[in-house]
């Protein structure tokens, strides 16, 4: 037996013609370039996929935690001398009776929150319903002779 008498058991695979017809299609099982390639790791995440769809509205401040837009609100302030002008002695004063004296106006149809800030004087004794309060506005107002009951 000599060596050109020996023949393989299998033949020789035939290399494939790669991306010229045939039933594998595009990339003819050869994967993608570049970020395809990378695996899951080198593609963007699913979620900004879908940040990015939603519409923005445009302009400044409009896409901020802080404004009405995004649900968060921030509550209306209203200083000691509104409260003052607008109230008698002995009042309750709310949310509710401030949009009703017309100190301040509905946010969205409903009553805002909102937060007492000790800005000019108060001579009235009042009381304060529902509202958020500065330290200082507390100290004039039970000064003064005025009850909290806030949240």
């Amino acid at each position: 037996m000599q060596l050109n008498d020996l023949k393989r058991k299998t033949k020789n695979p035939k290399r494939k013609d790669v991306g010229r017809g045939g039933k594998r299609g595009k990339t003819s099982g050869r994967g993608a370039k570049g970020q395809g390639q990378h695996g899951s790791h080198g593609l963007r995440p699913q979620m900004r996929d879908i940040i990015k769809k939603f519409p923005k509205l445009r302009g400044h401040g409009k896409n901020r935690a802080r404004t009405v837009n995004s649900g968060v609100v921030k509550p209306v302030s209203v200083n000691l001398s509104m409260i003052d002008a607008s109230f008698e002695d002995g009042a309750i004063v709310s949310p509710k009776e401030l949009v009703k004296k017309g100190v301040i106006s509905l946010v969205k149809g409903k009553n805002p929150e909102v937060k007492i800030l000790s800005t000019g004087e108060i001579t009235k004794k009042v009381k304060i319903v529902d509202c958020f309060i500065s330290e200082t506005a507390k100290e004039k107002i039970t000064k003064v002779g005025g009850t909290i009951k806030s949240k």
